[in-house]
């Protein structure tokens, strides 16, 4: 047997890389566009795929099932802004639909959730993130660079309205951009009912925006910081991805950690990453990658070629990333190219 496949306990087959690392996680980003242009994600002047090269959305949901089916039960869903491309709510509701998967989440910044908020829940959409970097309108147009805080507050209240089992901000920390702001982050959240988590800014692609090192503002230096303010207790809590998770002042709501830089994941790595135009990533922080657009559009009826090339993509998925700020990026697609 092929060290990289297997079957679970209940027969289902597996995903295992040469690390013996269960791969239970899918991201699958829609499109590389997005309505914002956040200053750690993209270039202002960047330039996105053309709309022929993308995955169509019966190709993405042909790829989804075909991981459900080797034992991935966690999809989400991301972009650039998942909610721009045309017919997306088709895939939601297509991939929804599918047994074994359970766990169907979605990132996104919240522009577009007073319009999407309900028919995500229907299609069966159970977890959302959304993006939000402050609570300053003037910092939000600087970081997004053309944003109006107001759509993405107003999609926060309408997901909270709505009643998926949870909304979480995610919120990217710059140092002398918004990294005073994180204890005013947490009681944000705190109030609302959420979970937040901190997120280290990933060196992905040239951004042109700021010094990556200068700007670097480590999850610990965030950690102390709010023990300034709030009763920090750990706790080994996980929502199927790389986060460390705090309790706050004994609430039921957590603050997480997702930290490539200070607290490196890789040995517990469950995911992989589908790009939209197809490219199987194995690794965030590597090059590693299957075209699985290929694949799929050499065998449009046949699926075991894909399941073959998705098993046999588990040899290549490397050990872990090491990501240096000081050097110039090695990995030259943006964070809205990579999946989230």
């Amino acid at each position: 047997m092929n060290k990289t496949s297997g079957h679970h306990e209940s027969g289902t087959p597996t995903l295992i890389d040469n690390f013996d690392r269960r791969i239970s996680y899918l991201r699958i980003s829609v499109t590389d566009r997005c309505d914002l242009r956040c200053i750690y994600c993209m270039s202002e002047d960047i330039k996105f795929v053309p709309r022929s090269q993308l995955l169509t959305l019966e190709e993405l949901y042909r790829v989804g099932k075909n991981f459900v089916d080797l034992g991935v039960s966690k999809i989400r869903i991301t972009g650039g802004e998942p909610l721009t491309r045309r017919n997306v709510m088709q895939l939601f509701e297509q991939l929804g639909q599918l047994q074994g998967l359970k766990d169907f989440t979605l990132t996104t910044n919240g522009t577009l959730l007073n319009r999407y908020a309900a028919p995500l829940k229907a299609a069966g959409i159970n977890r959302i993130n959304i993006s939000l970097d402050t609570l300053r309108a003037d910092r939000f147009l600087r970081i997004t660079r053309k944003g109006d805080i107001r759509a993405t507050l107003d999609g926060i209240d309408a997901a909270l309205a709505v009643g998926f089992d949870r909304v979480k901000i995610n919120s990217v920390i710059l140092k002398h951009h918004n990294h005073d702001e994180v204890a005013d982050l947490v009681r944000f959240a705190q109030d609302r009912g959420m979970d937040i988590s901190f997120i280290e800014e990933m060196p992905l692609g040239f951004v042109g925006d700021h010094d990556r090192a200068t700007v670097y503002y480590s999850s610990d230096q965030i950690l102390m910081d709010l023990q300034k303010y709030y009763q920090m207790t750990p706790t080994n809590e996980s929502s199927g991805g790389p986060a460390r998770y705090y309790r706050v002042n004994g609430s039921p709501h957590r603050v997480g950690f997702i930290s490539p830089h200070s607290h490196n994941f890789c040995d517990t790595c469950n995911r992989v990453r589908l790009t939209a135009e197809g490219r199987l990533l194995l690794c965030l922080g590597q090059e590693h990658s299957v075209d699985l657009r290929r694949v799929v559009r050499a065998h449009p009826t046949d699926d075991e070629p894909l399941r073959q090339a998705i098993i046999d993509s588990m040899q290549i998925k490397p050990k872990g990333h090491e990501f240096d700020l000081s050097a110039k990026p090695v990995i030259f697609r943006h964070m809205n190219a990579t999946g989230g």
